[in-house]
């Protein structure tokens, strides 16, 4: 079981190094640098409308603090296990979120791409299979989109089945080839998948923790995330899923210093089971790179990236999201 091209550039939230992410500017740019397929996050509004978002509190990502026409929706929530205060997607109409736009969500380590703040409004779901479509590099060669379902428990438990919202609007566009999906939660990967939706299924997996909802089914007593990454877990996986995507943390292997001196042997177990493996997320900038491969103690300017990137692509992944999709390309050679 293969991708096409190995391994596979996935623009993370679009070209996300560059533009704030989620915005047609970003992912255009994503599939001109070279990207193969664009990676969506995908939350619901009060009235069923699928927007892309990393997450469905936008204080963020967005200006809606420069709305006073909102200023009471502020509001606290605890999201799979986690507190948060601000604006949620689900207590917005789409009418409303469409008079929000973007801003870039890590300004301190992207000032160059705060330029394109206020420019762009928040997409759609339905947005994005447009830009795909009508992309020039959609002529030369098959573009794709990795869609992860956010949040798919919360959004049930209160009246907004992401399963059923993204079956209708993929209706019609998906195909085996131009869709994979992917969530922290499988189960609502299997529902997507009795709906009848094509593409590969891809579970998601962090480094520590259980997903949210074995933890809301099973308490205390729910399978860790690592407890699926045994030989006997990721057997088990190879009969439910198409493959599994991980932190790129999971596959390396650093001293005590915290340099990285390789990878380990997760990519050859889960590809022994049947399962295709991803990783995320390759990014330049110091900031999320090993000590070692750091330039400078500033931040924001990029270090040694391609040493990352090329021992990662080298344990044989299938695919990799990337904020600089373009440096990707370039590592993958």
């Amino acid at each position: 079981m293969s991708t096409t091209i190995r391994p596979l550039v996935i623009g993370h939230r679009g070209a996300s190094g560059y533009r704030p992410e989620h915005t047609r500017a970003a992912y255009e740019l994503a599939f001109t640098l070279g990207a193969d397929a664009v990676e969506p996050d995908i939350v619901a509004t009060k009235d069923g409308v699928l927007v892309l978002r990393h997450e469905n509190e936008i204080s963020g990502t967005t200006d809606v603090v420069e709305h006073p026409e909102f200023a009471d929706r502020r509001t606290s929530k605890t999201i799979d296990g986690t507190a948060m205060t601000g604006w949620f997607t689900e207590d917005f109409t789409w009418e409303e979120l469409s008079t929000l736009h973007a801003r870039e969500r890590l300004p301190e380590v992207r000032q160059a791409s705060t330029a394109h703040n206020d420019v762009s409004p928040i997409l759609r779901l339905s947005d994005l299979l447009e830009i795909v479509d009508q992309h020039p590099e959609a002529q030369r060669r098959p573009l794709k989109i990795v869609a992860e379902i956010k949040h798919a428990s919360y959004f049930a438990s209160i009246g907004l089945p992401l399963d059923e919202l993204f079956a209708r609007d993929v209706s019609g566009w998906a195909t085996a080839d131009n869709l994979i999906i992917e969530s922290f939660e499988q189960s609502v990967l299997h529902r997507i998948r009795e709906r009848g939706v094509p593409g590969q299924l891809v579970f998601l997996l962090e480094a520590s923790g259980a997903p949210s909802d074995l933890i809301a089914r099973f308490g205390a007593k729910a399978r860790s995330y690592a407890d699926h990454l045994t030989d006997d877990g990721l057997a088990q996986l190879a009969r439910e899923v198409d493959g599994i995507s991980v932190d790129k943390k999971m596959l390396m292997v650093k001293d005590l210093a915290g340099n990285l001196t390789g990878t380990n042997d997760l990519v050859e177990r889960a590809h022994a089971a049947g399962l295709l493996v991803f990783c995320w997320t390759l990014r330049a900038e110091n900031r999320f790179l090993p000590k070692n491969l750091r330039s400078s103690k500033q931040p924001e300017q990029h270090g040694d990236w391609r040493a990352e990137f090329r021992m990662l692509i080298d344990s044989g992944l299938d695919g990799v999201f990337a904020d600089q999709p373009d440096l990707a390309v370039s590592a993958r050679g």
